[in-house]
């Protein structure tokens, strides 16, 4: 055996020896969780809700850092370019990862490339709301009165690329509504211009809209998911309600940057699913009306790829731009 080739193979050794021990000292100081909203959102608690859990897994302090703004592209930016050593974390949310690729050229960042699958969190159903006022009294209803040219109607988003706006144009699609697009700076914006019917339809998560609903201040017509909520039995699903075909869901799923050790990667993935499918963590994410849902590395990457070509279909056939 040459001299270059024992070096080289000395050389992989050394780096395995290193990245084994890496993994078996992870973590020893405290590991960070970037969440690419405002503080005090649903999506910002339930990433703080993750972060006080996995710390007694980890037993290092993990700490969660706001970075908003760029409908996600500060945070995804700055985890892409962190060093991939398991203490910089993303906690990603579908309507940013898979969202702003099908909308917007020349990313920071490559939606798959830039990262490191590491486990599923949460699931969020959503709910088509109205206002108390609207015609529409249940779903087959609305969508009458949506596919009328005439009917001016506006839709509520948080934002433009979120699964509001995506899964909104998808629901027009697929019953030839006539709606404007209105986007807002969040959901709590949006929902109050519900209330006051200067918009006629907002699909977003439960917390946002409960209170409201059982108050009888807006309409629920139909729940995105193959369930019924807990938090509101009376609020049928789109199949029950008439739409089998309409179903949103959105995932939130913890990611590193690209090129992370293995073994941290299975570490982490292992005490997020320790997180994950706890009681304690499980009623939290039930509270705040969404529920959790570990999958491993391997199906988080997967489901990843399908919703890029799913979102990246709906744009295309909605002829949408990020602006």
């Amino acid at each position: 055996m040459t001299r270059r080739w024992t070096f080289a193979l000395a050389c992989a050794a050394s780096l395995l020896t290193c990245a084994s021990h890496a993994a078996q000292d992870y973590p020893n100081h405290p590991v960070s969780i970037v969440v690419p909203v405002a503080a005090g959102g649903a999506m910002d608690i339930a990433g703080r809700a993750l972060a006080q859990h996995l710390k007694d897994v980890l037993g290092q302090p993990v700490i969660v850092e706001n970075k908003p703004g760029g409908s996600g592209n500060i945070a995804y930016g700055h985890v892409a370019r962190a060093k991939p050593d398991g203490y910089t974390l993303l906690f990603s949310y579908e309507g940013f990862h898979a969202g702003n690729p099908a909308l917007t050229q020349n990313l920071p960042w490559d939606p798959i490339k830039s990262f490191t699958p590491i486990a599923e969190v949460t699931r969020g159903p959503h709910v088509i709301t109205v206002p108390k006022s609207s015609p529409a009294k249940d779903l087959r209803e609305f969508i009458a009165l949506a596919q009328k040219p005439d009917a001016n109607l506006n839709y509520a988003s948080s934002g433009t690329g979120s699964i509001q706006h995506l899964g909104t144009e998808q629901f027009k699609l697929l019953t030839k509504a006539h709606m404007t697009h209105v986007p807002y700076n969040g959901a709590a914006p949006a929902m109050q211009d519900l209330l006051a019917n200067r918009v006629q339809l907002l699909i977003t998560t439960p917390p946002t809209v409960i209170g409201q609903i059982q108050a009888g201040q807006l309409r629920g017509l139909a729940i995105t998911s193959a369930r019924r909520h807990p938090m509101l039995p009376d609020v049928p699903t789109t199949a029950e309600a008439g739409l089998p075909d309409f179903q949103l869901e959105a995932w939130f799923s913890l990611f590193g940057p690209a090129n992370m050790p293995p073994d941290v990667v299975q570490k982490l993935s292992k005490a997020m699913q320790t997180v994950v499918t706890s009681p304690a963590f499980q009623e939290q994410i039930t509270k705040q009306g969404s529920y959790a849902s570990y999958q491993p590395p391997e199906v988080v990457g997967a489901t990843l790829k399908k919703d890029l070509a799913h979102w990246a279909d709906v744009v295309k056939q909605a002829g949408l731009t990020a602006n």
